[in-house]
């Protein structure tokens, strides 16, 4: 991934320092056990442990090797075995190529995962925040980017936090799936390596050994995985538009911070343009892009081929770096979002309590009329506020059907904007619990 969406935790897991090390503590850790069930000698497998773990990979050697050689695991265990010496002969007994690559795989997502968790958890308690400073902000709710009727925008955040709640929830499950380790051997037999040494590599490394690895660790796991990731982007992207479109100069009624010194364009000096919601839309676009190659690696050839290999070495790195980028980011606009009460109130009274109609409706069927005779006649007088810039509670009550059913009191009461959100603690109950 590009330096400019990255940060350094997340890039570190792929560094190719990181990757050669997660491979020779998988091999260390795999001697341990052969050494304990007699395959190898103990001495043998302590002289790798003490000569690996002091060992500086030099990245330039395995590249030089690898390109006489043809196979990366080869150049790195041949180069593992110029610190080694001579006990490096036991190194990788019984085993295959994929069962390092696809441990060292888990290993990786496994703790990308713990920082994207890490991540959502910075972004919920921002929403939260945010979510109980605007609780009672009373604002427009909008179906088709037209005015519907009163929310709050307290309630905009909830739903944020409660759609972020249940991405956590999958990417926790996420995790676990891809947690499995693979040392079976050629075509996953266990042939030539005992299934007991699996177990103790699986357990030093936090995973579980995968029920039936026919030589890789079968793909519909990563295939979950990159889908959750790009889940996660989908709500990324759904809430950074809506801060967008609040944005928008005819609207206004949030906006992303604006830092001294910063400048919207190059050509109009006035312009506050929404760039990092704006950015975030466009990474999420990359990180669902990946998940379609994820699951195409899941039909792969007999017990095993390398189809999976080159697409996974760049989503691998590029979907969990970009993603973790874009949740900091999110987590930076929401902390730091501007409101504006005002605007919102001013937007929702521009066309002048039209946004009541519902309940003017649903009192003219209380009163007796049909639902079809109470819609024509509130909808008459509505066209007049779209068309004509009228007052609608003024065309009701000088409206003489209208005023055959009901009240002046009974119409004027249909236009309280606090009926609207008398169930707002309700919600936030659901979403945050009752304390």
């Amino acid at each position: 991934m590009i330096p400019r969406y990255s940060r350094p935790d997340m890039v570190a897991i792929w560094s190719p320092e990181t990757r050669f090390r997660i491979w020779f503590e998988i091999e260390a850790h795999a001697c341990d056990a052969l050494a304990e069930i007699g395959v190898i000698p103990k001495e043998a497998a302590k002289t790798i442990w003490e000569k690996g773990a002091t060992a500086r990979f030099d990245i330039a050697r395995i590249d030089e090797i690898e390109r006489e050689t043809r196979h990366d695991v080869i150049a790195f265990l041949t180069h593992l075995a110029e610190f080694v010496g001579p006990d490096a002969r036991f190194i990788h007994q019984g085993m295959t190529s994929s069962d390092v690559l696809d441990t060292c795989l888990s290993v990786q997502l496994v703790r990308a995962s713990d920082i994207l968790l890490a991540d959502i958890d910075a972004l919920l308690a921002a929403l939260k925040k945010r979510a109980f400073e605007h609780k009672d902000t009373v604002t427009i709710g909008r179906s088709h980017g037209i005015h519907a009727e009163p929310t709050t925008f307290g309630l905009k955040l909830a739903q944020a936090y409660a759609e972020f709640s249940r991405c956590r929830a999958r990417l926790v499950h996420a995790r676990e799936e891809i947690a499995t380790c693979a040392i079976s051997g050629a075509v996953g037999t266990f042939a030539n390596i005992d299934p007991r040494v699996e177990e103790h590599v699986a357990a030093k490394l936090g995973l579980k050994p995968e029920p039936v690895s026919t030589q890789v660790i079968p793909r519909d796991r990563h295939a979950m995985f990159f889908a959750t990731l790009g889940v996660i982007a989908s709500s990324i992207e759904r809430l950074a538009t809506e801060i967008r479109h609040l944005q928008r100069t005819e609207v206004l009624e949030a906006e992303e911070y604006f830092s001294p010194g910063q400048k919207g364009s190059s050509a109009m000096p006035h312009k506050r343009n929404p760039v990092l919601t704006e950015n975030l839309t466009g990474l999420a676009r990359m990180v669902r892009s990946m998940a379609l190659p994820a699951m195409e690696n899941v039909a792969l050839w007999h017990e095993r081929d390398i189809s999976h290999s080159s697409v996974e070495r760049m989503i691998g790195p590029d979907a969990t770096i970009t993603l973790d980028f874009a949740l900091a980011r999110l987590t930076g606009v929401i902390e730091k979002l501007i409101v504006y009460p005002d605007n919102m109130l001013r937007n929702m009274n521009k066309f002048r309590g039209l946004i009541h109609s519902q309940r003017v409706l649903l009192a003219l069927t209380q009163a007796g009329l049909s639902r079809e005779d109470a819609y024509r006649l509130v909808q008459r007088n509505a066209m007049k506020v779209w068309e004509e810039g009228a007052d609608f509670l003024e065309e009701l009550l000088a409206d003489k059907d209208v005023r055959a059913a009901l009240s002046e009191d009974e119409i004027r009461d249909r236009f309280d904007v606090g009926y609207h959100t008398k169930h707002v603690d309700t919600i936030f109950a659901r979403v945050f619990g009752k304390d």
